[in-house]
């Protein structure tokens, strides 16, 4: 008779400061790592070791995910391996793999096709992407090699990847005239179609409150998205984030902000009823009384932003650009690099340099003195 498994409830027993929904998404994001790590070869402990202990959550993740994806290469698109599995894979195995086959398989990266049955999807990598892909095998296979698994340290032979540095790319950020555009279309709902507005109508206010705490402070997805009524202390006007390394940081309310959040928690946030204990503290809900997701905040960000920019929806921009927007708009008003790296969470102010460079409208306004054709037309 076959044994059936019974689902369990996840309880958070927390003794710390950190809110339960921090948390909880910290151990969803450890159990995800702990499933990888079962479906990979033993031998590989040593390189989980070494993740846990000096890479971020989130970095470690992915690459768990890269070498999961490379185990899987190895059994259907080469003859390396015989095993079914990649738990299968042995270190004999691993042991005869070249940097020529990791060569091959970066290449590989570069465009496959998944087929599942009913579609085909073509994947395509950037090259930033492959270097991360390249990264997560190379300090893999040092590790092994450090712990003797393997005979030879083969990463000196992977290729290079030319991946532009943060000085050569042209930073994607609003300009100041296009936030304001942006915020005028979530409050009069300008630039919707009729089916977006009739959703506009009741997530208006809410949706008002995060672009602004986006363009105010430059706040990653997650950090939004994780924010809770108890967050905020509006007596004293400031709130809590949590940050990236389990960082907590303090930020003021300035009154545009406190504008907002007051309109959206005192009208809209008080029609939804939260659909669960877990949901209840939560700032910022979807109309179905759970925590908004990140998912939900993006196309949110991306429908308001191609507005503000006029174009498709899909030319819309990510919340990451609007933190770009803070930095740039920031900096343009005046405001020291050091402080907008504080303010940022950067931990090199070199990152925030990049955002002085690039400087709202120093193009536009280094070409509107170059009217040759307008000087010429005038001398006539």
């Amino acid at each position: 008779m076959a044994r059936q498994t019974v689902s369990k409830d996840l309880r958070i027993h927390n003794k710390s400061d950190k809110p339960d929904n921090i948390v909880k998404k910290e151990n969803d994001i450890y159990m995800e790592c702990e499933g990888i790590q079962k479906e990979l070869p033993s031998f590989l402990r040593p390189y989980f070791t070494y993740l846990k202990g000096n890479v971020l959550p989130m970095t470690r993740l992915a690459y768990l995910h890269d070498v999961r994806f490379f185990m899987n290469y190895l059994i259907n698109e080469t003859d390396l391996t015989k095993a079914s599995f990649p738990k299968e894979i042995t270190s004999d195995e691993f042991n005869e793999i070249e940097a020529a086959d990791i060569n091959l398989f970066i290449d590989y990266c570069r465009k496959y096709m998944v087929d599942n049955g009913d579609t085909i999807t073509v994947f395509e990598n950037s090259n930033r992407s492959l270097a991360r892909k390249k990264s997560s095998l190379s300090v893999m296979f040092k590790q092994l090699y450090r712990d003797g698994i393997v005979d030879k340290n083969i990463t000196d032979g992977f290729d290079p990847i030319r991946v532009s540095k943060p000085g050569e790319r042209e930073i994607k950020a609003l300009q100041d005239d296009e936030v304001m555009i942006m915020l005028d279309a979530v409050t009069t709902g300008n630039g919707l179609t009729d089916h977006e507005r009739s959703y506009w109508e009741k997530t208006k206010l809410r949706d008002k409150a995060i672009l602004v705490m986006f363009v105010t402070y430059g706040l990653r997805l997650s950090e939004l998205q994780q924010l809770n009524l108890s967050s905020f202390n509006f007596t004293r006007g400031e709130f809590k984030i949590y940050r990236k390394r389990g960082k907590e940081s303090i930020m003021p309310l300035n009154q545009s902000v406190q504008m907002v959040l007051n309109d959206y928690i005192t009208t809209e946030r008080n029609t939804v009823i939260a659909e669960d204990s877990a949901a209840e503290d939560a700032l910022f809900l979807s109309m179905r009384g759970k925590r908004i997701t990140e998912r939900a905040i993006r196309e949110l960000v991306k429908k308001y932003t191609s507005i503000a920019l006029n174009t498709n929806r899909r030319g819309g921009y990510s919340p990451h650009k609007l933190r770009a927007t803070a930095a740039t708009s920031l900096i343009g008003r005046g405001n020291s690099i050091y402080d907008v790296a504080a303010l940022l969470d950067h931990e090199q102010v070199t990152t925030t340099q990049l955002y002085a460079r690039h400087k709202m409208n120093v193009k536009r306004d280094l070409v509107s003195d170059m009217e040759w054709e307008l000087e010429r037309t005038e001398d006539e």
